[in-house]
């Protein structure tokens, strides 16, 4: 047995040494995803088995995101294409097609029921910890029929993310409660966080639609201005993904406090606030709590 452990570190060293990969790492699936929120959700169900990259990175905007021909060969080498669905990368479908390649598409909202907008999807279903949760059994699925012999695997790793996003929901439930509900308005940048609103009983107003490609009215801006003076809303948040100059300005114009930060459409890097879903959550309503209740 130890003459064997001996082998296998040689075996590890020599490949390191050449370049390769061990045996191991070769069989990892490789799968992309389209943004970094999703990246996280097969990173937590497919654990070691999996190999992810992720085509809008931390802090990126998948709305107004351009591919590079480096993305058609990430998407040409994948096993798994993990998408959100809901019109959300209306790029995507022409850069899949330019790879040439033969993954097979997952998408990640199959089996929620859109919210509707402007007679458009609302693509951010994941804002609802709920809908987080049959995102995460898709992919868990999709895992599975790729890779059968992990099928375990995928299932406990699952299982054990499932429950965690279960007491998180219990969580934001607790933290929503605690805020008096005359105070449960706020402002954001984009309207990204309908699902939350409905989920949780937070209204949320926003200048932009459902995509930060939307350019806000003067209309827009001055309806809203007057809605914050009339209902006395006491708090504006800025997004990571949104250029804070306007927010800034009714903030300015109303007298609203700037209430922090939301994570939105991504998350952040490793040193950051947000740098999984998870965290993206609560700091979330962390800002929310510590905005509205004061």
């Amino acid at each position: 047995m130890r003459v064997l452990r001996q082998l296998c570190v040689l075996v590890v060293a020599l490949c390191a040494l050449i370049g390769a990969k061990p045996l191991y790492a070769q069989n990892k699936i490789d799968v992309v995803a389209s943004f970094s929120i999703l990246g996280d959700f097969v990173k937590n169900v497919g654990g070691e088995r999996v190999s992810v990259t992720t085509l809008v990175g931390p802090n990126g905007d998948a709305h107004v995101y351009t591919p590079s021909p480096q993305d058609a060969k990430k998407i040409s080498d994948a096993k798994l294409v993990v998408v959100n669905g809901f019109g959300f990368e209306g790029w995507l479908p022409r850069l899949v097609k330019s790879s040439g390649g033969k993954a097979t598409i997952v998408t990640a909202t199959n089996g929620i029921s859109p919210r509707e907008l402007d007679a458009h999807a609302d693509p951010h279903a994941w804002q609802s910890v709920v809908n987080a949760k049959v995102y995460v059994g898709n992919i868990r699925d999709a895992l599975v029929a790729a890779d059968p012999a992990g099928a375990d695997v995928y299932r406990v790793q699952a299982s054990a993310y499932l429950a965690k996003l279960d007491a998180l929901d219990s969580e934001v439930r607790t933290a929503i409660a605690g805020i008096p509900e005359a105070h449960r308005q706020v402002i954001s940048t984009h309207d990204a966080f309908g699902y939350f609103a409905a989920a949780y009983g937070v209204a949320f107003i926003a200048p932009q639609g459902v995509s930060t490609e939307a350019e806000p009215s003067a209309r827009d801006i001055a309806k809203i201005i007057t809605q914050i003076k009339s209902a006395r809303i006491p708090a504006v948040f800025l997004e990571n993904i949104s250029d804070p100059r306007l927010m800034r300005r009714i903030a300015t114009e109303t007298g609203a406090k700037i209430g922090g930060t939301l994570y939105s459409d991504s998350l952040t890097q490793e040193n950051g606030d947000a740098p999984t879903y998870i965290d993206m959550v609560r700091h979330n309503i962390k800002a929310l709590t510590s905005a509205l209740t004061d």
